[in-house]
């Protein structure tokens, strides 16, 4: 392990960059070299600085005091919790291909990936700590925080330790990832005798401020330096993005900023916007564009027209009607044993009911769709995996399977508590664009489950609270774009050819992302990039747009650990 003791100051090493121990260092000269030192591809964090405004005048054009806040809790303090993780549990890092599960968490929140070899050399080192939630029932990686011990990290040091790279993963079904992972540190370090444990915020994540206050840390005024890159280029410009955007207008905002391409905020609160570049401009609802023509538009809101053009062009689809008279939905329903009823014009998943199975069912679903469209489709139900194919200018840019929400028992909750737990959950992680409704449609899912929506469910016990896997009504999005079969493929490319869509979301069934097998069920004009990161779709929605704009690209910045 990297633990640097001698002049010009103590520094750890910890797998996504140094933690230097700034009131370590003989001179503010010696401190400011050391954070121009910085490796390209890490972040380092210069902590515990003695005179902030001295190593700022070193390199003023280069360091930049971190605006985060620091909290500090005295760990003879610390009252344990008497509660246990239920569905997972926290421990040290085991297994090498784990990292590839951190990493994927840490890019998924926009943090610094760890150099893999250098942290899995040094798993046994005393300086830092990985530990790891892991899900019981499928050994999925949840969530990932390190500890560093300060005391092991050179002469008199003091006896303390701190918290860094807490990352849960946004699609983590079971509660209180993040929250276990700290108390599990906490303990940890409790155990070894450390006095207190640092752990720096970010100024603006206010909900990790309130659940470090939770548990009794205290804010402490000390400062924090870093160097500019692009990693952190955020923290000391500020948000690129005019306020008001949801995250899909603003990843692309953001990616046109990053290029140089001027953006005229047209509307914020409906998602328009104007990017010009070299005199030519271009209007943007989110991913819709000029570029898309209205005849195209139209023909993607008709899912009926859409499953016409798909079938006349050799594409795989569902068999489909018309919802008319009740005896010919009925007959339509005895053939198939299950469908999806939907409105013939709609997003978002509403008015969706999936699994249909029985007469009432079917009426009532019906009844349901027609509140969004007076023409109502009904629909081959395909057993498999939604895959969401995002297809830019004739090219696979990203495939993701598509899940929809379920829950997991505590044995303590009601059905209806864990719903509501998980839909905050996903509110959060999604800037407020996924929500799991507690309707008419959910309840029907959880009875066909056996439960109701008061019932307490048995711990460890998961079942499935909507049919539909569209994010907007809770579901979770899984990158599988370097699994995607070749045909998956040449078909999407080849449906987004006869839609006459060049930037488009194609839903198919698939029995896996990897087989050849598939049926597209619909294309969406109006595809959100912000959710299959970090594949570049951004990018290329950017290329596409302005090509004369590629050689100036650079990489998206990077949230702070």
């Amino acid at each position: 392990m990297d633990t640097t003791t001698s002049k010009p100051g103590t520094t750890l090493q910890c797998g996504w960059g140094r933690l230097m121990f700034a009131d370590t260092f003989p001179s503010p000269e010696s401190l400011a070299a050391a954070i121009l030192s910085e490796h390209p591809e890490q972040r380092d964090i210069a902590l515990y600085l003695l005179d902030p405004h001295l190593v700022l005048n070193c390199a003023p054009q280069q360091i930049f005091l971190d605006p985060s806040n620091t909290y500090r809790l005295l760990l003879s303090d610390y009252k344990p919790s008497e509660k246990t993780p239920v569905g997972f549990e926290i421990r040290k890092l085991a297994h090498k291909e784990e990292l590839d599960e951190i990493n994927r968490i840490y890019t998924t929140l926009k943090m610094v990936p760890l150099d893999k070899d250098y942290v899995w050399d040094n798993r046994h080192a005393e300086g830092f700590t990985y530990f790891i939630a892991v899900q019981n029932e499928t050994g999925h990686v949840l969530g990932v925080a390190m500890g560093a011990n300060h005391q092991v990290c050179g002469e008199h040091m003091p006896n303390s330790c701190s918290l860094w790279a807490v990352g849960v993963d946004p699609q983590a079904q079971l509660p209180g990832v993040g929250t276990s992972l700290v108390r599990h540190i906490i303990e940890h370090y409790s155990q070894l005798g450390r006095e207190y444990m640092d752990v720096s915020v970010i100024h603006d994540n206010e909900n990790a401020q309130r659940l470090y206050e939770k548990m009794g840390f205290e804010r402490m005024y000390i400062f924090a330096a870093k160097r500019r890159n692009r990693i952190n280029e955020r923290l000391f410009v500020g948000a690129p993005a005019p306020d008001g955007y949801n995250p899909y207008a603003t990843i692309i905002i953001n990616e046109a900023l990053r290029r140089g391409i001027a953006v005229d905020p047209i509307s914020p609160e409906r998602n328009y916007f104007r990017l010009s570049l070299g005199g030519r401009s271009v209007t943007c609802w989110e991913s819709l564009t000029t570029m898309t023509s209205a005849i195209a538009l139209k023909r993607a809101e008709d899912k009926q027209f859409t499953h016409e053009v798909l079938k006349a062009a050799d594409l795989s689809t569902p068999d489909q009607i018309l919802a008319g008279e009740p005896r010919r939905n009925l007959q339509f329903l005895n053939r198939h044993k299950s469908v999806v009823v939907k409105p013939l014009v709609g997003e978002q998943g509403q008015g969706i009911s999936v699994d249909v199975r029985s007469e009432e069912s079917l009426e009532a679903a019906v009844e349901k769709a027609r509140e969004f469209s007076d023409v109502v489709l009904i629909e081959q139900f395909v057993e498999g995996q939604d895959l969401r194919v995002i297809v830019i200018n004739q090219e696979v840019v990203a495939a993701a399977v598509r899940r929809p929400p379920s829950v997991i028992g505590t044995g303590e909750h009601t059905i209806r508590e864990l719903i509501e737990k998980l839909s905050r959950r996903r509110e959060a992680a999604t800037g407020g664009e996924s929500k799991i409704p507690l309707d008419k449609e959910t309840e029907r899912c959880v009875r066909m489950a056996g439960y109701a929506l008061e019932d307490v469910l048995e711990k460890e016990v998961a079942i499935p609270v909507r049919k539909t896997a569209n994010l907007h009504t809770g579901g979770t999005i899984h990158d599988v774009t370097d699994k995607l079969h070749p045909t998956l493929a040449e078909a999407s490319i080849r449906a987004a050819a006869v839609l006459e869509m060049p930037v488009v979301g194609l839903d198919l069934m698939v029995k896996s992302a990897d087989q050849p097998d598939y049926v597209i069920i619909e294309g969406n004009e109006r595809p959100g990039l912000a959710n299959h990161e970090p594949q570049p779709t951004a990018e290329k929605f950017i290329d596409f747009l302005f090509p004369q704009s590629i050689i100036a690209q650079a990489a998206p910045p990077v949230a702070e650990q």
